[in-house]
């Protein structure tokens, strides 16, 4: 049931600091119990809750696989907008795109919030693949994501040899709202979560809620907890089969229900009988047993993954509709232009087409990386589409332009706006966060 521990801050006379920060006194830190041994009793109703949450997510990731492709693509890129929106970052997803463009070739004007967006997300795709792809996660597995996702603060890499803790004062944890383990607890607590995530001794759903509720306790790093228990999340559905390759927005899902899930972290933390005097235990981990806590949690990720299998439906829907839009686009195009003869399957077009939920903003040159065509192909298939008005171009330098979908890009923003409501509709409730602004005309915005 985890353990609080009386701990002893001692003052500091650091003439940097704040007189009144300068405090000496006692706080409770809580370490967690290990994972493999963590006892578990489900009862009926929240068995009931996971096995919908999980038909949900089995059922999404049946549909056709072009739609999944898709999916996944827009929600790992709005994953990793929202991690570097802690700072308030909200480049529109126009200016993010150039900036994935401007990883490969030379784009002019680029935002700094932009290109850390882009950088950040490319990062996370990629770090998270690695965690889903692996034969068994390690502790450097982690340590590794966090270090790519702070590459200008090396100082902050790796697990923490210091106390750290959650709101309250920057100076020192008198004042926290949760205080994690002390850092002698860390490497074994993180050893038993690895190995408790390379195992299957519960379901998937559960497997991630427990994985990421104990990685967000232990909180390992100095820095990029959130982020890299996030990524925990998909590494984990990924990994036993449950999402292949869709990618649910659930951890936006939390974000956006934050006094929800602040609630069921708590609860996942509650204690009722491991210290002499509970009354002293701060905030509401006191309240209720821990198997009560667990179960409180489990509720509250199950009911997260429901609303995420929800919105990423309608994402699907949204998607399917696009395409049956551009066809008919093509179609018409092509028939007032006088042409009959049917477009090859494996034409540049249909390449283009294909793929362009995930690449929104290309030129002839990305094209040619991406698909293999040849430069001229690449230009006449990416002109055809702009003559069928699929496509819209924007200058990125001195005689260099962009084709881009605002097809994609105003759905991509639409979608994080719903996302980041608490009634996943800013219609009826306005977004919480930094969000792009609204696109015009948009229905969902």
């Amino acid at each position: 049931m985890g353990t609080w521990e009386l701990q002893e801050w001692q003052r500091t006379d650091d003439a940097a600091l704040p007189r009144r920060e300068r405090r000496t006194g006692e706080y409770w830190s809580y370490s967690p119990d290990p994972l493999q041994t963590l006892p578990l009793h489900v009862d009926p109703e929240t068995s009931r809750l996971l096995a919908r949450a999980e038909t949900a997510v089995l059922r999404l990731a049946a549909r056709e696989r072009a739609d999944l492709v898709s999916i996944s693509r827009y929600l790992l890129r709005s994953e990793a907008i929202a991690s570097s929106r802690i700072e308030g970052i909200a480049p529109s997803p126009q200016r993010i795109a150039l900036a994935e463009l401007g990883q490969h070739e030379t784009v002019t004007g680029l935002s700094d919030p932009a290109v850390l967006v882009a950088n950040n997300m490319t990062i996370v795709r990629e770090a998270t693949g690695r965690l889903a792809d692996a034969d068994a996660l390690t502790v450097a597995d982690l340590t590794d994501l966090q270090a790519a996702l702070l590459p200008e603060t090396p100082r902050l890499h790796g697990i923490r040899d210091r106390q750290n803790w959650v709101g309250g004062s920057q100076w020192h944890p008198l004042d926290a709202e949760f205080v994690p383990p002390h850092p002698q607890h860390v490497h074994a607590l993180l050893d038993d979560l690895i190995d408790y995530c390379n195992g299957a001794a519960h379901a998937p759903l559960v497997q991630a809620a427990l994985a990421h509720a104990q990685f967000e306790t232990i909180h390992p790093f100095a820095d990029g907890n959130g982020r890299v228990g996030r990524a925990l999340i998909h590494a984990v559905l990924a990994r036993r089969g449950l999402t292949a390759g869709a990618v649910l927005p659930v951890s936006l899902v939390l974000a956006t229900h934050s006094d929800e899930y602040i609630r069921g972290l708590s609860g996942f933390r509650s204690t009722s009988s491991n210290v002499s005097d509970p009354l002293s235990m701060p905030g509401e981990g006191n309240a209720g047993s821990h198997a009560e806590g667990v179960l409180v949690w489990l509720q509250m990720f199950a009911a997260a993954v429901l609303e995420a299998a929800a919105r990423a439906g309608e994402l699907a829907d949204e998607l399917a509709q696009m395409r049956i839009g551009w066809d008919a686009q093509l179609d018409d195009w092509r028939a007032s232009s006088g042409m009959t003869r049917a477009l090859r399957s494996d034409s540049a077009v249909h390449a283009i087409l294909r793929d362009l939920p995930g690449t929104p903003v290309l030129t002839a040159a990305a094209v040619r990386r991406i698909h293999g065509t040849s430069e001229a192909a690449a230009l006449k298939a990416l002109e055809t589409l702009r003559e069928a008005e699929i496509l819209s171009t924007i200058s990125i330098g001195r005689g260099k332009r962009a084709y881009l979908s605002g097809d994609v890009l105003n759905l991509i923003t639409v979608t994080e706006r719903q996302l980041a409501s608490t009634r996943f509709d800013t219609r009826l409730s306005p977004p919480i966060r930094p969000v792009p602004a609204a696109p015009p005309d948009a229905r969902r915005a």
